[in-house]
């Protein structure tokens, strides 16, 4: 990874971390999360959370479930994106922020595996980013078919695997992520 990197955290939220519809490990997921983030931060990586809403639900805008999650070590002067489908970048102003900074690397992690961390991570690629995929720092909850550990890592592999795009994905440990390898 090079300068223009960012960090985009997708909807790290309270709702989809604590409760009813809590992801698997969520707890856990936030830590690994921390960890890139304090990473990011100490390359002076932009940290960008994207927010997906509603306008009914536990995702309403503004109201406690949408809040970001108990834990995450966000700041003030953190990027902030809201969104109301499973691409991050649908219209939203992610695209003109990562080009307003150069970027041309990102580093995703967040919530829901197969659903916004996919399609952000599809569309990141059609746009020309390369990807890393935090593969520890994403997570889902368990559909009629599989359980949520297996959904996680199906993604990990079919993501990395694509190969259309002209640009790979890169799953990585949330240990082994480095912003400035050459540091």
């Amino acid at each position: 990874m090079n300068p223009q990197t960012a960090l985009l955290v997708i909807d790290a939220q309270r709702a989809l971390c604590a409760g009813q519809h809590a992801a698997f490990e969520a707890s856990a997921v936030i830590g690994r999360i921390n960890q890139v983030i304090d990473k990011a931060r100490a390359e002076l990586v932009p940290v960008i959370f994207i927010q997906h809403e509603e306008a009914e639900g536990p995702l309403e805008h503004g109201t406690d479930g949408w809040q970001l999650a108990a834990g995450l070590q966000a700041l003030p002067s953190d990027l902030r994106v809201r969104k109301t489908s499973p691409d991050s970048f649908h219209e939203t102003d992610l695209q003109s922020v990562l080009r307003q900074r150069g970027i041309c690397d990102v580093v995703i992690c967040g919530f829901q595996s197969e659903y916004c961390v996919d399609t952000t991570t599809r569309r990141a690629l059609s746009l020309g980013y390369a990807v890393t995929l935090v593969s520890d720092g994403h997570s889902t909850m368990d559909n009629e078919v599989l359980v949520a550990a297996q959904i996680s890592r199906h993604h990990n592999v079919t993501l990395a695997n694509l190969t259309s795009f002209g640009r790979k994905v890169t799953p990585a440990l949330a240990g082994e992520i480095r912003f400035n390898p050459h540091r």
